[in-house]
């Protein structure tokens, strides 16, 4: 086992999940971190929202991490969620220079709102995709207008980021939360696969049917809960979802899974 020589640092990280099974490819050590620039009406994890999760440096992170692999097998590794993961962008390149050293598989899912080609992030971006293996990118809104509703923040910087991946051709998975009545119509999920239809790097497009676990976060926190009365799709809502973005239940132009 290497001695973790890379460069360190410290952020914010609000929870782990050692056993994720749903952010990326086989079993992954999940690092949720904290602080995010959205406000999603929909958001399960509002306490993700400020940075008053727990200080830690990334070798202490990694470390943690490792004693997991065993169980990760071909496929597995990390995945950094959050929050807004890419809030933290020194604290990224330096986890992921660590996982590196080690051949740890890496994946981000992000949002892409704090992205920017502006300097220096825009430099900081391009060292840490050279360490991401796949980037789980989360489509709130195609719309922008509706975006802003959404999300309380333009959707142009997530865009912007899907179109710069693919110039750089780094893999990726599409998400999208399907929300009844704001991100379900038809016109709007069409806007998006043909969005989709324009990036040459998507390995995979994922329909997330909206829930409510999180609701009692929201109370727990003093906040006004926006989707109220708002249920889950039904299941032929996500069916339909599916078909028009064309996921993996739906082959179309789509790349095979890897």
């Amino acid at each position: 086992m290497s001695t973790l020589t890379g460069a360190d640092s410290w952020g914010y990280v609000h929870s782990t999940e050692t056993f994720g099974s749903v952010d990326g490819p086989g079993i992954r050590y999940v690092i949720f971190l904290a602080g995010c620039p959205l406000r999603c009406a929909f958001c399960h994890n509002p306490d993700t929202w400020t940075r008053s999760g727990t200080r830690m440096s990334a070798s202490d992170v990694i470390k943690t991490a490792l004693r997991y692999r065993p169980y990760w097998k071909r496929d597995g590794g990390i995945t950094v969620s959050g929050g807004e993961p890419l809030s933290q962008i020194d604290f990224l390149l330096s986890l992921f220079s660590l996982a590196k050293e080690e051949g740890v598989s890496t994946v981000i899912d992000t949002s892409g709102a704090p992205f920017t080609r502006e300097e220096p992030w825009f430099t900081k971006f391009n060292n840490l995709m050279n360490m991401t293996d796949l980037i789980l990118l989360d489509i709130k809104h195609i719309n922008e207008e509706e975006h802003i509703k959404l999300t309380g923040k333009t959707g142009k910087n997530s865009k912007d980021m899907a179109l710069y991946l693919s110039e750089i051709e780094k893999p990726v998975w599409i998400r999208h939360v399907l929300v009844p009545g704001i991100t379900d119509r038809d016109d709007y999920l069409t806007q998006l696969r043909d969005f989709i239809r324009t990036l040459k790097n998507v390995e995979r497009v994922e329909v997330l049917p909206y829930h409510t676990f999180g609701i009692y976060k929201w109370k727990d926190l003093g906040l006004e809960y926006r989707l109220e009365g708002v249920d889950p799709p039904s299941a032929e809502r996500v069916k339909n979802a599916e078909r028009i973005l064309e996921t993996a239940e739906y082959t179309g132009w789509k790349k095979e899974l890897r």
